[in-house]
């Protein structure tokens, strides 16, 4: 079995190594003995720095998406995949052995088409916090797969086209409903990990005071998501702040 790991990543020289020793450390721990090999792919989205550069001695194929987006950028990235499975990692992310090891058996079951990760970050503010708890409240109710962590099969990836990419931002939100109907068809499951969350950056939940994202999840709310086809209204995550 392949599985073909994307990594999206805009400007990402200073956090991309970190995040493709992990990467790489977690396979060998965890995926390897499970008889499942990877493909390390990362999608340069039009950096300036040498993100390029350091993937590929960290030894990753390089793609290049001009546009500045990140569904874009993990579509084309999906597009050099060969293996039967596809994960989306983000560029601030460090999976552990144990979730690898979580992941491993998800793709072993023929009954399971894909799904994501509960996160860990090291927050210090209870607002924060209580965002992040929002969000694991969401993902396992609903199960939505966060984007920093998404696991699929290719098949079903192509059959669902992918992410939106008239989203800049909740891109991962449509694209967890496209594969819930797909599994739901085929008699498969699209779960959510929660033994072992995703260790991730918080950057940018402490870069903007939590208020910042509240008002973005009520303009999106209010306006119906159309917040979400905005590139200015999803600052946020394009102001260009590592």
């Amino acid at each position: 079995m392949l599985l073909s790991i994307i990594i999206p990543a805009w400007n990402e020289e200073k956090l991309l190594p970190g995040t493709l020793a992990a990467i790489q450390l977690a396979a060998a721990a965890s995926l390897a003995p499970a008889g499942i090999a990877t493909q390390l792919i990362v999608c340069d989205n039009n950096s300036t720095d040498r993100t390029a550069a350091v993937a590929r001695e960290a030894g990753a194929s390089v793609v290049f998406e001009p546009v500045n987006q990140i569904g874009r950028a993990r579509n084309t990235g999906a597009t050099a995949a060969t293996g039967g499975w596809i994960l989306f990692v983000d560029a601030d992310s460090t999976p552990s052995p144990e979730l690898f090891a979580d992941l491993a058996a998800a793709l072993l079951n023929p009954d399971i088409l894909g799904g994501g990760s509960l996160l860990h970050m090291p927050l210090e503010t209870r607002g924060a916090r209580t965002a992040l708890g929002i969000w694991h409240f969401i993902s396992t109710r609903c199960r939505y797969a966060a984007g920093s962590f998404l696991f699929v099969r290719t098949a079903a990836f192509r059959e669902s086209g992918g992410f939106d990419p008239a989203f800049f931002a909740g891109e991962e939100i449509f694209l967890s409903k496209k594969l819930k109907a797909l599994a739901k068809r085929d008699r498969q499951e699209f779960i959510i990990l929660t033994q072992h969350p995703m260790p991730t950056s918080p950057r940018k939940l402490q870069m903007h005071r939590p208020w910042h994202h509240l008002a973005f999840m009520l303009r999106t709310i209010l306006t119906g998501g159309r917040t979400l086809k905005r590139r200015e209204s999803c600052g946020i995550w394009y102001d260009g702040q590592r």
